[in-house]
C-alpha cells in the first residue's frame, strides 16, 4: 500500500508540475504578446485548472508518508490545498465555460460580473485561491528533513509560501499593470519548483 500511495503522489505531482510550466509559458507568450486572446486565456485558465486535483492528490499522499507527530502539518496542508482548489476551480471552469464563449459571441454584457478583471468577483476567488495555496506549501514544509531532495523541496516550499504576499499586492493593489505583474513573477519558479521537488522526493522513496 505504502508503494502505490507514493506512486500516487510522484505522478500527481509530476502531473501537477507539467501543468504549472504549461501555465509559465502561456502566460510569458501572453505579456510578451505572441498569444492573443482567446487562445492566451484558453493556455492560460487550461493549464490552470489541470494544477489543482493532482496538487490535492500529492499532498494527500505525503500525509500519508509521514511519521504520526507530522500529520498535523500535512492535515493542515491538505485543508488548504482543498479551499485552493475549490476557488480556482470554480474561477476557471466559469472563464473557459462561460466567460470565454460568450465574449467570442459578444453576449458578454448582461454576464459581466462572470469575468475575471482586475478586482472583480472571480479576480478576487482567484486572489484567495493563490493564497491558500501558498499557505498549504508553508504548513507542509516543516515535515520534510534538512538534507537532499528534502532539504530543496522544504525550501521551494518555503519560496513558494514567501511570495504569498506579494501575490497577495499584485492582486489586491488599486491599480493593476504589467509592471505590478512582473513583481510576483518569481512565483512561476517557486509554485513550479514545489511541484517538482515534491515529485523527486517521492521518487526517492
Amino acid at each position: 500500500m505504502k508503494n502505490s500511495i507514493k506512486k500516487l503522489g510522484y505522478y500527481s505531482a509530476l502531473a501537477a508540475f507539467v501543468a504549472s510550466v504549461g501555465y509559465d509559458i502561456a502566460q510569458i507568450l501572453q505579456v510578451v504578446g505572441l498569444a492573443k486572446y482567446p487562445f492566451d486565456a484558453i493556455f492560460i485558465y487550461g493549464f490552470s485548472l489541470f494544477i489543482p486535483i493532482p496538487f490535492i492528490l500529492a499532498i494527500l499522499s505525503l500525509h500519508y508518508t509521514v511519521a504520526d507527530d507530522k500529520k498535523i502539518w500535512t492535515h493542515a496542508a491538505i485543508i488548504f490545498t482543498s479551499i485552493y482548489a475549490a476557488y480556482v476551480t470554480l474561477n476557471y471552469v466559469v472563464q473557459l465555460a462561460t466567460v470565454i464563449p460568450m465574449t467570442i459571441k459578444g453576449t458578454l454584457d448582461q454576464f459581466r460580473v462572470l469575468d475575471q478583471t482586475p478586482h472583480s468577483l472571480f479576480w478576487n476567488i482567484d486572489a484567495l485561491g493563490y493564497i491558500f495555496m501558498g499557505l498549504a506549501t508553508l504548513f507542509a514544509s516543516p515535515i520534510f528533513a534538512n538534507k537532499g531532495v528534502e532539504l530543496w523541496t522544504k525550501r521551494f516550499f518555503l519560496a513558494n509560501a514567501l511570495i504569498t504576499p506579494v501575490i497577495a499586492l499584485v492582486y489586491f493593489y488599486p491599480t493593476f499593470s504589467y509592471a505590478l505583474l512582473l513583481l510576483a513573477s518569481p512565483w512561476m519558479v517557486t509554485a513550479s519548483g514545489s511541484m517538482l521537488f515534491l515529485a523527486l522526493f517521492f521518487k526517492k522513496k
